[in-house]
């Protein structure tokens, strides 16, 4: 009878203690954290809207996901979260992502940069991608470039490109140049 009793105990002790750590208290291995962040990014790259004119990144912390960038329409912040939240593992989401302000303005400066960034000679090469590496993100004719690059000329290239587009008031090159 002491056995079942402590069978029992054992039991109960087992299901509060699981009910007594709560969803985001959860701790993931390594490998499936690491899990989690490879489907993070093929979701989030693989969004129909995602184009050249948004950045999305995100933070994997055990269970949860942070997300975070700038986005040119609403329904994209949105898709976003709603498809980090189905993948396995994730348990809470954080969405920091920003929309930017509709500006027809802003419209016409994303078109500017984009043709003067993809007709140089050598970035041309970027823009072959289903999302081109290089983002351009624009918000009240401030212009902010993501993404990445093969070396350091590109980026500055790019830079340059940007920056002698009118109607811009400054370039942020954010651009990461690939080890």
């Amino acid at each position: 009878m002491s056995k079942i009793m402590w069978g029992f105990l054992l039991g109960i002790l087992t299901v509060v203690g699981v009910q007594a750590q709560g969803p985001g208290d959860r701790r993931i291995s390594k490998k499936g954290e690491d899990r989690i962040t490879k489907e993070v990014r093929h979701e989030l790259v693989t969004l129909p809207y995602y184009s050249v004119f948004d950045d999305l990144a995100y933070k994997v912390d055990g269970d949860t996901v942070t997300l975070y960038g700038a986005v040119t329409r609403p329904t994209l912040k949105s898709d976003a979260e709603r498809v980090v939240k189905k993948i396995e593992g994730v348990s809470r989401v954080i969405n920091n992502i920003e929309v930017l302000p509709v500006s027809p303005n802003d419209d016409q400066i994303r078109r500017a940069v984009y043709r003067a960034i993809y007709s140089q000679p050598g970035l041309d090469m970027y823009s072959l991608r289903a999302v081109p590496t290089i983002h351009i993100i624009v918000k009240n004719g401030n212009v902010t470039l993501t993404g990445a690059v093969a070396n350091q000329g590109d980026k500055d290239r790019a830079n340059i490109a940007a920056n002698g587009v009118p109607g811009v008031f400054s370039v942020k090159n954010d651009i990461q140049v690939s080890p």
